[in-house]
């Protein structure tokens, strides 16, 4: 049923281009493409980070935070409570615009020495920071 919508989403992304394409088609001026163009990139690059945000995964348990991200290359990054360093809620201009943030765990390390979950709601990224400080404040062998 997700291979379906999938699909579907990505065709009408193609649908959505042809038809735009061939409206530039028909207009002789330069700008008629240079929009096209525009336009087809952006719905390109919606329907990639449309895929990637919905093959994100996170998971806050007693052990620490776990990321799983991606559907062909998958990885999963896992990081114990006491390599928390200190946690960020961070929102750019369009996040603000769409309610949306990213909240950035920063580790102990140099490797891997921060993990980001980016497309959360406000709200939820402020209550999974507030948990995970919690967790972090009540574990001893946190530095």
């Amino acid at each position: 049923m997700a291979a379906a919508g999938a699909f579907l989403g990505t065709l009408c992304a193609l649908l959505v281009a042809s038809v735009v394409a061939r409206l530039a088609w028909h207009v002789a001026l330069p700008w008629g493409w240079i929009a096209a163009a525009i336009l087809v990139l952006a719905l390109v690059t919606a329907v990639i980070a449309y895929r990637r945000h919905r093959y994100t995964r996170w998971r806050l348990d007693a052990q620490g935070f776990a990321l799983m991200q991606g559907r062909l290359w998958q990885s999963e990054t896992h990081v114990p409570i006491s390599r928390v360093q200190h946690l960020d809620v961070r929102r750019g201009p369009l996040e603000r615009a769409a309610g949306l943030s990213t909240l950035v765990v920063h580790t102990a390390g140099t490797r891997l020495n921060a993990v980001s979950v980016s497309g959360l709601d406000q709200r939820d990224a402020e209550r999974l920071r507030d948990r995970l400080a919690h967790q972090l404040d009540r574990d001893d062998d946190a530095l």
